[in-house]
């Protein structure tokens, strides 16, 4: 496996790295990264980033805004936190968090910290979150990557994601530090993150068989920068349009929140968007393009999503449920 080393703190940057990494090496082999971003919100890939954040204190604190290519909910970004990304040549592993944790936790072993993976995405202690992953999926290739709160500013990411942009109390914060920790409140002595990111990437060379470090070149730079302008630093990629939409569906899962936004116009379908956490199996604007058109009815939308395989796009959604979720 290949050590990506990657010291870049621009989060568009980091997005377009991740990009290179699963789609312009494809073919190459396994990679391993660690980095850091400075104070960002990673957006899901099928999330509508202004219902995910307060864009009056982002926009004052000079909080970047990036969608990244996973699915997944937005999460909070700064030097108090360190993000894991591994690429693999197998895609056999989607939706296999574990595998992935597996090294975070035995490094943690090793400093005394018993950790666990919880949920469908999570990292633990004691019941309390400081890991969450996603993957993303790209022909015959597996993208996975983590956080990883170390000692992240908990009160900046609770009023960076909170969509309302009112004020949040402490009892608001105290919620939240219920529920999330860092890792540096768990340590038996002090230690620098660097040292962590040493024990970690010596758990991943002994999962992988060893690893050999790379450095990015003038080529991939090139490459690299190219993309970051193109896609990750325009409004369009990040926020994108939010037509208005006249029917809105939104259901929990145990693996994923869906809401369904669809504009019907003489009977049919004109417009449709699938936003929220889940984990697709594929391009979701395919899935959205596929239903334009189809008549506004069961039976329709049922034969639709049976003929283009809905599974390829969201694998744990079943064609009933999808439709049960647009009509009931």
């Amino acid at each position: 496996m290949i050590e990506i080393i990657n010291q870049v703190t621009d989060p568009y940057f980091n997005m377009a790295l991740e990009e290179y990494l699963v789609q312009q090496l494809e073919g190459q082999q396994d990679f391993f990264m660690l980095w850091q971003n400075r104070p960002a919100v990673i957006v899901g890939r099928n999330q509508n980033t202004l219902e995910e954040i307060n864009s009056d204190y982002i926009e004052e604190q000079g909080i970047t805004v990036v969608r990244r290519l996973s699915g997944g909910g937005a999460v909070y970004h700064d030097q108090g936190n360190l993000n894991f990304t591994f690429v693999l040549n197998d895609p056999r592993d989607f939706a296999n968090f574990e595998k992935f944790t597996r090294p975070v936790i035995k490094a943690l072993k090793r400093l005394g910290i018993a950790a666990e993976n919880n949920g469908r995405n999570d990292i633990t202690i004691g019941g309390r979150k400081f890991s969450g992953n996603a993957q993303f999926k790209y022909r015959d290739r597996l993208l996975h990557h983590g956080t990883i709160l170390w000692a992240t500013d908990i009160e900046m990411m609770v009023q960076a994601l909170n969509p309302s942009g009112t004020k949040i109390s402490s009892k608001g914060i105290k919620s939240v530090r219920s529920r999330v920790t860092n890792l540096a409140e768990h340590l038996s002595a002090p230690l620098a993150m660097e040292e962590f990111k040493r024990l970690l990437t010596e758990e991943v060379a002994l999962e992988s068989g060893g690893l050999a470090g790379y450095q990015l070149g003038a080529k991939d730079l090139a490459l690299i920068n190219e993309m970051r302008e193109r896609r990750y630093s325009t409004w369009d990629w990040n926020y994108g349009s939010s037509p208005a939409f006249n029917l809105q569906k939104t259901r929990s899962f145990p693996w994923g929140q869906v809401d369904l936004r669809v504009d019907i116009k003489r009977g049919a379908i004109s417009a449709c968007r699938i936003y929220g956490d889940y984990f697709a199996g594929a391009e979701m604007a395919e899935l959205e393009s596929q239903l334009v058109g189809i008549s506004y009815q069961e039976a329709a939308v049922r034969s639709r999503l049976t003929a283009i395989d809905l599974s390829g796009y969201l694998p744990q959604l079943s064609v009933d449920e999808f439709v049960d979720l647009l009509f009931k």
